[in-house]
């Protein structure tokens, strides 16, 4: 049982807490009016806004769309007013823009060109929305006005600027090309760059807006013109700038020539310059005549044309690279065949004149004139791929024209060896012709020559020949073929000169002058082919030329020993006395051994004087020659000297025995030197 104070105290502490539990609820029921109470203001305040907002939003809505409607009118004006102001100033073009057209585009091409556009769009407005209008005559007048002023003044600049180039810049660009290939090469400046930006947007306009191509024939008639000066400038120099043996030379070109130290003369294109070329025309000459003045105009013209053709190249490269710049894509494979007509036409009229010329000395057997031929042709065929590609895209007759200056030059060329041949074998025995000494005929001596400078030309000859070859193979010739044909042709030549020697030595009534007249042109011969690349071109199709050749000399040595035989038959033992030494000789024996001693020096006295006369000018030869004899002749007057010396035949024995044994050496030592 609890007791009684406890529960008296739990009492109390429930009454307390029971009413802090009362004043807790007592506050929040104050709260919870407060609460209420402010929700209710804050609704009627929210409901106070709300009202408001409605009433400001029926107020704005109307002003917001009043002012898009202004702000929408406003801009439909703006654009109204811009839209008459461009309008309107399409009617003030011409008087804006007409100073400028009449004074010209020289100077102030920019303006001109902006002010060309102006009267174009002002041309398109009219023509779109007012086609009636006097406007569109007036501007479009003043358009073709400003477009004949551009066609003008591109010609103008064309005419003013464009040059021919001077012969020793291109003697410059041709003869260093191999030094161009290693450097990077600069293109030759036509125009001037300002200049050229000019042309350039002048010819777009022109193109693009002005929709005329007059402009490319102005531009290709100009251009056609510049190229064909060069290359007769080129030509010009030549003949004005050549040396008194008529060499040209060009200040621009280092010298290569010894015997024109103080000239400078030019290189050919693609070949080192012969300085035995003018030696051909001799050998081609059948008249042996002296032409130095002719050969010097050869040499001179030739060279001409050759470097006349290597400029044509490389400016005909130079005029398509300017020409890519200035004339639209499609039109400049056509401008450019034009462009070069003139230019080319001179090459190949000039070709085909030398050709023609070629001709007409080849039926007169003046064989001089194929001298052109063969540098010319040699140089046209190492020409022919650059020409083939400057040419590309020209038209068929364009391109033709190379090929049949090539053909046409080794028709001719063919015709010309073969009639040369001919000529050698069937060239006359003039007795006058014919050398008195017997040393080389001068037939010979220029056959060689001719034969040593086919040397230089041995490809060009060769396909000469193989192009008039009939067999299937001749289309598609190789090197080694046209190799086997100027071999059987140097053959030929060789075989027709020693027919015509053979013929010719019988002109001589002595049969000795005549052995040596064989001899020494056979010899020259040889050595001829020895000394040069001959002997392998002639061992192409004759293996046993050089071995025949010599048979042939020596066969002629045996002819001209035979001579001495009237001269050591006196002495020989053959028909001489047989006598007993001690025994008194008759008067019969005498009188032989006598006219021995006489016979042997009446014919050796006779034989050394006129074969003194004799040459025999390879030293070699010659000394051979005279030591055989010498062997020969000392020895069998040795053996008959000592034999009948000191028999008692004559009372004057120094009437008969006149020469000792090395008296006799000496006078044949003596032959063949005219100067002794």
């Amino acid at each position: 049982m609890i007791p009684p104070q406890e529960a008296s105290a739990r009492r109390r502490e429930i009454e307390d807490k029971l009413k802090q539990e009362e004043e807790t609820l007592s506050f929040i029921r104050d709260s919870l009016e407060k609460s209420d109470q402010l929700t209710r203001n804050m609704v009627s305040i929210l409901s106070s806004f709300e009202s408001r907002l409605m009433k400001l939003e029926n107020s704005i809505i109307p002003v917001h769309k009043q002012t898009e409607n202004l702000q929408r009118l406003q801009e439909n004006v703006e654009k109204t007013l811009s839209c008459l102001d461009h309008v309107i100033s399409y009617y003030h073009v011409a008087s804006d823009t007409e100073k400028v057209i009449r004074e010209g585009p020289t100077g102030r091409l920019d303006e001109y060109l902006g002010s060309m556009a102006k009267i174009q769009k002002a041309v398109e407005y009219f023509q779109d929305n007012s086609p009636d209008s006097p406007e569109l005559n007036k501007v479009k007048l003043l358009f073709e006005r400003g477009k004949e002023s551009l066609e003008s003044e591109f010609r103008s600049l064309m005419t003013r600027h464009s040059k021919a180039v001077s012969p020793v810049l291109i003697l410059d660009l041709i003869s260093g090309e191999e030094e161009l290939e290693i450097q990077e090469e600069v293109p030759l400046e036509h125009l001037p760059e300002g200049v050229l930006l000019d042309v350039i947007r002048i010819s777009r306009w022109l193109v693009e807006f002005g929709h005329n191509q007059d402009f490319m024939n102005v531009y290709y008639q100009i251009r056609s013109s510049q190229l064909d000066r060069s290359i007769k400038g080129l030509k010009e120099h030549f003949r004005k700038n050549s040396s008194a043996s008529g060499v040209p030379y060009s200040p621009a070109i280092p010298n290569k020539r010894k015997d024109t130290p103080t000239k400078k003369p030019i290189k050919r294109p693609g070949h080192q310059h012969d300085s035995r070329v003018k030696h051909l025309s001799e050998a081609l000459n059948d008249k042996h005549g002296p032409l130095a003045g002719r050969d010097d105009m050869l040499d001179v013209e030739t060279d001409a044309y050759i470097h006349c053709v290597s400029a044509f190249v490389k400016l005909a490269q130079s005029e398509y690279q300017l020409l890519v710049e200035v004339i639209p894509e499609h039109h400049q494979k056509k401008t450019f065949d034009s462009l070069i007509q003139d230019a080319l036409e001179g090459l190949m009229l000039e070709g085909e004149n030398i050709v023609s010329a070629a001709r007409k000395a080849i039926v007169r057997h003046d064989f001089s004139a194929v001298l052109a031929i063969f540098p010319i042709l040699r140089h046209l065929k190492q020409t022919k791929p650059e020409f083939d590609q400057v040419l590309q895209g020209t038209a068929a007759s364009t391109k033709n024209k190379l090929p049949g200056l090539i053909t046409s030059m080794e028709t001719v060329g063919a015709k010309a060896l073969e009639d040369f041949a001919d000529n050698i074998k069937n060239d006359p025995d003039k007795e006058y012709n014919m050398p008195k000494d017997g040393t080389v005929h001068e037939l010979t001596s220029n056959a060689i020559l001719f034969l040593q400078q086919l040397l230089d030309f041995q490809e060009t000859a060769g396909a000469m020949l193989a192009s008039q070859e009939t067999s299937s193979s001749a289309t598609s010739y190789s090197s080694e073929f046209s190799r086997r044909l100027l071999s059987t042709y140097i053959c030929k030549v060789l075989g027709n000169l020693q027919l015509n020697l053979l013929s010719k030595s019988k002109v001589y009534e002595d049969p000795a002058l005549s052995a040596i007249f064989l001899h020494n042109n056979y010899n020259y011969i040889l050595k001829a082919l020895e000394k040069s690349e001959l002997i392998q071109l002639v061992a192409v199709t004759q293996k046993t030329a050089e071995r025949s050749y010599r048979e042939h000399i020596e066969q002629q040595i045996q002819t001209y020993q035979r001579s001495w035989l009237k001269v050591t038959d006196y002495i020989t033992e053959k028909n001489l006395p047989v006598f007993q030494p001690g025994v008194k000789l008759r008067d019969k024996e005498r009188q032989v051994i006598k006219e021995r001693f006489k016979g042997f020096n009446d014919g050796l006295e006779e034989l050394c004087k006129i074969q003194k006369a004799w040459a025999i000018p390879d030293t070699e030869q010659r000394d051979k020659i005279r030591q055989a004899q010498k062997h020969i002749v000392k020895e069998t007057y040795g053996a008959f000297l000592h034999r009948y010396g000191s028999v008692p035949f004559t009372k004057n024995p120094e009437k008969y025995i006149k020469y000792h044994v090395e008296q006799v050496g000496d006078m044949i030592d003596r032959l063949f030197d005219t100067s002794a």
